[in-house]
C-alpha cells in the first residue's frame, strides 16, 4: 500500500476563531471560494480520504463532501481532540489508513508534496511522528501521527490534562520536514482580517500559477 493510500488526511477546523470574529476561518472566504477548498484541493490528492475536524453543526460543511468529525472528548480541549478523533477513526473504521496527516483549515498555501515528505522523513529518521518547518520553525499542527497512538492520545487528554500539541508530540522520535518559506510561507495561516487581505494579495502574484503556487 502506497503512503498515499494509507493516510487520511486531516484538517482541523475546529477552534474558536476569536481573531476572526468567532467565524468558521475555514468558510470565510479567499479568492471566491471558501478558504477550506483551498485546502482541500491540495490536501486532498495526497490522501486515500480527507476528513474535516470541526464542532457544531455539520452541515454547514455540507457542500464540500466531507466527512466531519466533532472533537472527543468534546468541549473545545484544543486541536488534540481534533486529532484524536482522527486516530479514532482511523484505528475503529478504516483500519487500511494507518497515518494521519493534520493541516489547519487556515492553510491555503499547503505544500503539495505535504504528505509524501512528510512519510520520507518519518521512515529516514526511524520516527513515530513527523512535523512539518518552514523558515526554521516548526509546525505542530502540520504533521504525520500514526493511527496506533489513540490510545495512548485518549489518556493524555482524558486523564492527564494534556492540551499542548508540541507536550504530547514530544513523548515520541519526532522527524521534521523543512520547507523554504520564499516566495511564499507554505504554511502561513489566516489568523486576523489582515494575514486575509495578504492572503489574497499572494494570490494574485504573478509566481502563482492557476490557484497553485509555484
Amino acid at each position: 500500500m502506497t503512503d498515499k493510500d494509507s493516510t487520511l488526511g486531516l484538517i482541523l477546523d475546529g477552534g474558536l476563531a476569536r481573531r476572526m470574529g468567532g467565524a468558521d476561518k475555514g468558510l470565510v472566504a479567499l479568492s471566491g471560494k471558501p478558504m477550506l477548498r483551498h485546502v482541500v484541493e491540495r490536501l486532498g490528492p495526497q490522501c486515500g480520504a480527507l476528513a474535516l475536524s470541526a464542532n457544531g453543526d455539520p452541515q454547514r460543511f455540507a457542500g464540500l463532501g466531507l466527512a466531519v468529525l466533532a472533537d472527543d472528548p468534546p468541549g473545545f480541549l484544543g486541536p488534540l481532540a481534533g486529532i484524536l478523533a482522527g486516530l479514532d477513526a482511523c484505528a475503529t473504521r478504516v483500519p487500511r489508513l494507518t497515518h494521519v496527516a493534520s493541516l489547519p483549515a487556515d492553510t491555503p498555501f499547503a505544500p503539495l508534496d505535504f504528505v509524501g515528505r512528510l512519510h520520507a522523513v518519518r521512515r529516514g529518521g526511524g520516527a513515530e511522528i513527523a512535523i512539518a518547518a518552514s523558515g526554521g520553525r516548526r509546525h505542530h499542527l502540520a504533521a504525520l501521527w500514526p493511527a496506533e497512538l489513540a490510545a495512548e492520545l485518549s489518556r493524555a487528554l482524558r486523564i492527564e490534562g494534556v492540551r499542548k500539541v508540541e507536550s504530547f508530540a514530544g513523548r515520541y522520535r519526532l522527524a521534521v520536514a523543512e520547507w523554504p518559506n520564499e516566495p511564499v510561507d507554505p504554511f502561513f495561516n489566516v489568523n486576523a482580517p489582515g494575514d486575509l487581505e495578504a492572503a489574497e494579495a499572494m494570490l494574485s502574484r504573478p509566481s502563482n500559477v492557476g490557484g497553485r503556487l509555484v
